[in-house]
């Protein structure tokens, strides 16, 4: 639910409380969220600005950076980490800690650029291979800076604990996700069927692991954002890519969506809800220009389908208390909390 001054000033006119109290209120709330990440033009100018410099370090490097030679690129990532680590000890004493977050994760970011300039000076990198090469290609020659990512990643989370920090360590794991697999089958077949298949069960993994940082965090700030993001990136791209000619297989493709959507809304994250939805959507254009292109029935019979959803969506509504408070009750504490404070 979410609270606007408009619904204070409601409640103020109907005697619930006085004008000054809904001031008062209002003024806490503004204060103790100044640091929850919203749709505010301050925190849109926070995000562009760090995405911007995010970018130019990491997908919009140029060549002319490879004519600094290995030592030169690995000496100036160390001195752009040294800068942003200032600015993040910078604005934490400020109590700024959006920009701080986005200036750690901006250090995180760095850490490839760094262990690549590294293995250049050191003449690993003979074969004519290029840093902007690591956000395009796959390759299992990028694991080194992917897991000195990783590491870095999680020392800086242990000590700063800002959760936008969490974003260059999941895009991290699903760039690990994809140069994994031809490291593991270098020797054997390798084909885009281990690709899919690798994708969906890392991005399962991954997705897992947000789940129980939202456990463990489900009191303090939101540190699974981004792993359940790219989890679930991984998961229902590995998923929607496998190729099957079985209507039963196809058929086991919706129900999965389907949990992914009823996932989404215990949990509430909506990327569950979206790439759910689009699965979904996949499957009923499948049917539509497949299994029924011929049939005059089908779009009538899906339109009560939906109609069907609605009511049950508006019976839901009139016993959601009533259902959930006896679901709830079946589950473990932590998970029960957990959905009571999204709720």
């Amino acid at each position: 639910m979410k609270l606007t001054r408009q619904n204070l000033n409601e409640a103020a006119s109907s005697g619930l409380i006085s004008p000054d109290q809904a001031d008062q209120l209002w003024t806490f709330l503004k204060t103790k969220n100044s640091d929850t990440p919203g749709f505010h033009f301050t925190h849109i100018l926070y995000y562009l600005g760090g995405l911007i410099a995010i970018g130019a370090m990491t997908l919009f490097m140029t060549l002319g950076w490879e004519n600094f030679g290995g030592w030169g690129i690995f000496a100036i990532a160390l001195a752009y980490g040294g800068v942003g680590l200032g600015l993040l000890h910078f604005f934490i004493r400020r109590n700024l800690t959006i920009p701080a977050g986005i200036m750690g994760a901006f250090v995180v970011a760095l850490v490839p650029l760094a262990i690549y300039g590294l293995q250049q000076g050191l003449g690993f990198w003979t074969d004519g291979f290029e840093y902007r090469e690591y956000h395009v290609y796959i390759d299992w020659r990028w694991l080194l800076m992917e897991l000195g990512t990783l590491a870095a990643g999680a020392i800086l989370l242990f000590i700063y604990r800002l959760p936008f920090m969490v974003m260059p360590v999941a895009v991290t794991l699903w760039y690990l996700s994809m140069d994994l697999a031809p490291f593991l089958f270098h020797d054997l077949d390798y084909s885009w069927a281990l690709r899919k298949l690798m994708s969906l069960w890392f991005g399962l993994a991954m997705t897992l692991l947000a789940f129980w940082v939202d456990l463990r965090s489900r009191h303090s700030k939101d540190y699974a954002f981004w792993l359940y993001l790219f989890g679930v990136i991984a998961f229902w791209g590995g998923l929607s890519s496998l190729n099957s000619h079985s209507e039963l297989n196809k058929f086991l493709y919706l129900c999965i969506n389907l949990l992914l959507i009823f996932i989404g809304a215990v949990v509430s994250r909506k990327v569950f809800v979206v790439f759910g939805g689009c699965g979904v959507a996949g499957y009923l254009g499948h049917l539509a220009y497949d299994v029924f292109k011929d049939s005059m029935l089908f779009p009538f019979a899906l339109s009560i389908i939906g109609l069907a959803i609605i009511g049950l969506g508006i019976l839901w509504q009139k016993r959601e208390e009533q259902i959930t408070g006896r679901l709830r009750s079946w589950l473990p504490s932590g998970l029960r909390e957990l959905i009571e404070t999204v709720r």
